[in-house]
């Protein structure tokens, strides 16, 4: 380490300040000489654990502590920034916005305009600020942001050198429209009395805190400065155990825990919030949950007001978990892709059709709408499916308590669509017979005089493949060919095969079956 001929001066209260150097954020945690060298050093703590070289010491002496052995650096002052007031960034933003439109303006209307008077009307009128990586630092003179920029209802402050809460709300109580305020990439202290804060932000209905290296712990201290939250993202931070917000966060109609580590079993905390619309929990290694208070195929009264939930990139593999989630008794929009859960013929699309028939009032899965029609054919083919299973349990004197707990929902759609019969369910297959050759005769019943045509065709081919080979076949459109077959062992029975995307195996076709083909 070698001392740099000129010291800037450093700031009093440096220790626990935030700075900048070369783009990466860091907090001071010691000033001072470091020998055998001559002059100052700060010693910083990175945001990024990896980023240095030590845990604070140096040839034996600990200057200071970090949370992580690769943590710590100690850099000269001149290297490092730290930053400038709210309403610095602001002017320095955007007075180059407001040259560029005072350019644009005097160019169509050949106007002249005062440009210091033009410029303050502009940053008084901001509603939006964006000073995401600008280094700010806190609020400034007293007063002054209330006077340069009182419109402001959305605030970016992400990666700013702010170092605790209080200076947030210095800055929070001068902006009474403040509504949206993103504080994402920070490390803010808590404050000390978070009630008395809540005037700052009596606003406020959406708080986006992403990777501040929080806990849960730590928000719900902070929570009674956010009396009107609706909406609060929490991805990537420390977030574990799950407490019960008692008196707070009772607004709350959005709660985004993504990529944390989330412990499962403490989830059920949330079901308290009584307003609570929407959660998000993406990559938390989800794979489980219980609604004990509700039998198979109830509601349970937790989460009453839950519509849509996101657990995509998990580790859902149990079907009970689907089963349970239609306890839920208001959700409507469901995300699960990214999970290893799968149907018996490992068909993603079958694994959808089966998320639908267990959850009745699903509207939205995976950000598609379920159509009316969707719905039915996904329904009636959960009953053909599980029908082998459905018809050897019914002839006990009651269905068996297995069954049920697996089909929560069998018996409302044989009461909405009537029982499978014996020759029409789905006989269930070994995966293994997938490449098996099958032997099928196409019949074409608007072809007129056009003769039948024998196939070999594997088990696993897909019906919008088969309808590909009758087109070039019959020079027929295949988006308007309409399949369905028959079979030896059911007299007098058709059976539709109304989903592309599902396999001759998965309709439990066999070799010799007929094929009927119609077109538009």
């Amino acid at each position: 380490m070698a001392a740099d001929q000129t010291e800037p001066e450093v700031p009093e209260n440096a220790v626990g300040r935030r700075v900048s150097c070369n783009g990466e954020r860091a907090t001071v945690r010691f000033v001072g000489v470091v020998p055998p060298t001559a002059g100052l050093w700060l010693g910083v703590e990175w945001d990024e654990p990896t980023r240095g070289k030590h845990d604070g010491r140096h040839e034996g002496v600990q200057y200071f502590t970090c949370r992580y052995p690769k943590g710590g650096s100690f850099v000269r002052p001149a290297k490092a920034s730290f930053g400038s007031d709210y309403l610095t960034a602001v002017r320095r933003v955007y007075h180059f916005d407001a040259e560029a439109v005072l350019s644009e303006e005097m160019c169509i209307s050949s106007k002249t305009l005062e440009w210091a008077a033009f410029k303050e009307r502009s940053i008084e009128s901001l509603q939006t600020v964006l000073l995401n990586g600008c280094d700010v630092n806190g609020p400034g003179e007293d007063g002054e942001i209330q006077k340069t920029t009182p419109n402001v209802s959305l605030l970016d402050l992400s990666s700013s050198l702010l170092c605790c809460w209080d200076d947030m709300v210095a800055i929070g109580r001068q902006l009474e429209h403040l509504e949206a305020l993103q504080l994402s990439f920070n490390r803010l202290r808590l404050p000390s009395e978070p009630v008395s804060h809540c005037q700052a932000f009596s606003n406020l209905k959406v708080l986006t805190l992403i990777s501040c290296e929080l806990t849960w712990t730590e928000i719900l201290h902070c929570a009674p400065m956010w009396p009107q939250l609706e909406e609060l993202i929490l991805e990537n931070n420390n977030i574990t155990q799950l407490h019960r917000p008692e008196g707070v966060l009772q607004e709350l109609k959005c709660l985004n825990l993504s990529k944390n580590p989330v412990d499962q079993d403490s989830l059920l905390n949330m079901a308290s919030l009584p307003r609570l619309e929407q959660l998000l929990l993406t990559e938390t290694g989800f794979s489980n949950i219980r609604f004990h208070n509700a039998a198979a195929g109830g509601r349970t009264a937790m989460f009453a007001s839950l519509k849509n939930l996101n657990l995509a990139r998990n580790n859902i593999t149990d079907w009970n978990v689907i089963d349970e989630l239609g306890k839920l008794p208001a959700l409507v929009q469901f995300c699960c892709r990214g999970n290893p859960l799968a149907s018996s013929d490992r068909n993603p699309q079958t694994a959808n059709q089966i998320i639908i028939a267990k959850l009745g009032r699903l509207e939205v899965l995976n950000n598609s709408k379920i159509h009316p029609q969707e719905r039915k054919g996904a329904e009636c083919d959960y009953l053909k499916m599980f029908g082998e299973e459905w018809l050897q349990a019914r002839g006990k004197s009651h269905l068996s308590q297995e069954f049920t707990r697996q089909h929560p929902r069998y018996m409302s759609l044989i009461d909405k669509y009537g029982a499978p019969e014996e020759g029409e369910v789905k006989k269930r297959q070994p995966f293994a017979l997938k490449n098996q050759l099958l032997n099928i005769t196409f019949i074409f019943v608007d072809g007129g005089d056009r003769r039948p045509v024998e196939k070999k065709l594997l088990a696993s081919m897909e019906v919008q493949k088969v309808k590909g080979l009758l087109s070039r076949l019959i020079k027929v459109p295949s988006a308007d060919l309409r399949l369905s077959y028959t079979s030896a062992k059911v007299a007098d029975r058709e059976f539709d095969m109304d989903s592309d995307l599902k396999t001759l195996l998965f309709y439990a076709i066999d070799d010799g079956d007929h094929v009927l083909v119609r077109w538009l």
